[in-house]
């Protein structure tokens, strides 16, 4: 691949992504990718790009840009316990209670 075309950015037209594209990066960065996931991939990627065009198309003129998701009003409640939390209901429907705990199966030996 020369430069040039490294920089170059695929038309609009044509965002469809080839079997042979996945199979010939996947070889430069050294990944195992055989001939029925390159065909998956190349679709997979070729619907991503598809489904990011169709979104550059929505006009977004007087929308402010948002910089965290935090800055969205969200109200709190007060942090305060609810003594009206009935334990014993809670876990009667919980398969396995151990002196008012939850047991739950050992994941880490």
């Amino acid at each position: 691949m020369s430069p040039q075309s490294t920089s170059q950015q695929p038309s609009t037209s044509d965002s469809a992504v080839s079997r042979e594209e996945i199979l010939e990066i996947a070889t430069l960065a050294r990944l195992g990718v055989d001939e029925s996931t390159a065909n998956s991939y190349a679709d997979d990627i070729t619907k991503i790009l598809k489904m990011m065009q169709t979104i550059s198309n929505v006009d977004t003129t007087d929308i402010k840009p948002l910089a965290n998701i935090h800055e969205a009003c969200q109200e709190l409640r007060a942090d305060v316990a609810n003594h009206d939390i009935d334990r014993e209901r809670n876990q009667s429907v919980a398969p396995a209670v151990e002196e008012g705990l939850y047991l739950v199966p050992q994941v880490i030996e």
